[in-house]
């Protein structure tokens, strides 16, 4: 195995292009439940019955005695979204600790992206809205989110043969997005902070901890701290996801050999990830899509209106073009430092286009339009339909983009999927290191008849 820094975009291992594989079909499912919520709640909410979609997106349930007693929209935006945080938080964990990021020239391209993807579309939002009406820059932070399950589902409208370097690397990007952008929550989009809340909530937080340590996975122990924990998590004034990463950070990624050793299955990040994903993807997220994506645009004239205001230009203008300048400028700089090149199928086109697909952004996108300007606001109504219309010009850009290069991936996925040895690893991924890190008892032998080659980390 060579010292050499890895090509930008490289394949990685074959475990974790098969893991990530699996995570990605499954994403690809929510992702399509999404896009019926959102649809199904555009329609209704400019539809005659338009006043039922608000009368039971503001429904109250909960007890009020404990605060709890919010709105449908409310529950799906804190509750809901924690599940989703809590499975991205664990994602992320994962990657940098049993992962291929936990190499830090691999994780160079992915988090430098990320940083990049959020800060271009933020400053280009505020140079649009520099001077514009009160609080308008509360929402510099709108574009700067990227909806993972999104982009898969436009991934698979358009039928691309997208390799697994490049769904990797969309993935990664999107979970390290996530994660920034739930820091930003944290921190900028906090009122009325209660220090005495905040502290309480480490209580339960470190008790959940200390039993996940100990790989205990008895639900009647785990869920009611973790409930605990993001109650008082939301009256301390942070928000309530803020809770879901937390908790997922205090999960074990590797497996205990005290607990059985090499046949005690996976670790606890992984088994409460393969519980939950379903959960955020199928569940919480469309739900959330639903009670936060039906916006009355008022015919025409309230469309135009909308897309007029500097709101509404600002969050297209970064979903579109700052997205695409952000990542791909981001790239462009890992690579100089770096002095690493682009895999050798790959070009820059690619690049931009994964930078546009970049740019769809949904679910937390508008969870901090809401946490901005309040569900009320004239300008909320405004950043949604910026939101609806930037992430529908960047996913078509992006198709037409990503179109263009398919014949190359349609190529890149028969070297993927080829296995002539019939050995459960595809030919590409049949070197010395992936069968290694496949094999623990392989000592190095190649398989029959053929000739094992240097790794794809190069």
């Amino acid at each position: 195995m060579t010292n050499a820094s890895p090509r930008l975009l490289g394949r990685g291992s074959w475990t974790e292009a098969s893991r990530i594989a699996s995570v990605l079909r499954r994403e690809t499912v929510g992702g399509a439940l999404l896009l019926v919520a959102a649809l199904v709640a555009l329609v209704w909410a400019n539809s005659p019955w338009g006043e039922a979609y608000e009368t039971l997106r503001d429904t109250r349930v909960g007890p009020a005695s404990l605060h709890l007693d919010l709105t449908l929209g409310t529950w799906a935006a804190d509750g809901l979204l924690a599940i989703f945080f809590f499975v991205a938080g664990l994602e992320l964990k994962r990657e940098f600790v049993a992962g291929d990021l936990r190499d830090p020239r691999r994780a160079a391209l992915p988090v430098a992206a990320a940083i990049g993807g959020m800060a271009v579309p933020a400053l280009l939002f505020v140079l649009f809205n520099l001077g514009g009406a009160d609080g308008a820059l509360r929402g510099w932070a709108i574009p700067s989110a990227t909806d993972i399950a999104f982009a898969l589902a436009v991934l698979a409208v358009i039928s691309t043969h997208l390799p697994s370097a490049l769904r990797t690397f969309l993935l990664t990007l999107a979970v390290v997005d996530d994660l920034l952008a739930i820091v930003v929550i944290a921190i900028f989009y906090t009122s009325d902070l209660s220090p005495v809340h905040l502290l309480l909530s480490l209580v339960p937080l470190a008790v959940f901890g200390f039993l996940v340590q100990k790989r205990v996975r008895s639900w009647w122990l785990l869920l009611p701290l973790a409930a605990v924990t993001w109650v008082l998590m939301h009256e301390s004034g942070v928000h309530a996801t803020v809770a879901g990463v937390l908790l997922a950070f205090t999960v074990p990624v590797a497996r205990s050999e005290a607990a059985g050793g090499p046949d005690a299955g996976p670790g606890l990040a992984e088994h409460f990830e393969h519980r939950l994903r379903p959960l955020s993807a199928g569940v919480a997220v469309p739900v959330f899509a639903f009670f936060s994506a039906g916006v009355a645009v008022g015919g025409l004239s309230g469309l135009g209106a909308s897309l007029g205001d500097s709101i509404a230009i600002g969050i297209i203008v970064g979903l579109v073009a700052g997205k695409a300048i952000g990542i791909t400028a981001a790239t462009y700089l890992v690579s100089r430092f770096t002095r690493a090149e682009l895999d050798e199928n790959l070009g820059w086109a690619d690049v931009v286009g994964l930078a546009l697909l970049g740019g769809i952004g949904f679910t937390v996108s508008l969870l901090i339009t809401e946490l901005a300007y309040g569900a009320e606001s004239e300008s909320y109504e405004h950043a949604k339909v910026g939101i609806l219309a930037g992430t529908l010009l960047a996913a078509a850009l992006a198709t037409v983009v990503l179109r263009l290069r398919n014949r190359v991936y349609r190529q890149m996925a028969l070297e993927e999927t080829s296995d002539v040895d019939r050995d459960g690893i595809p030919d590409a991924w049949d070197t010395v290191d992936d069968r290694a890190a496949h094999d623990p008892d392989w000592r190095g032998a190649p398989p029959p008849g053929r000739t094992v080659g240097p790794s794809a980390d190069g």
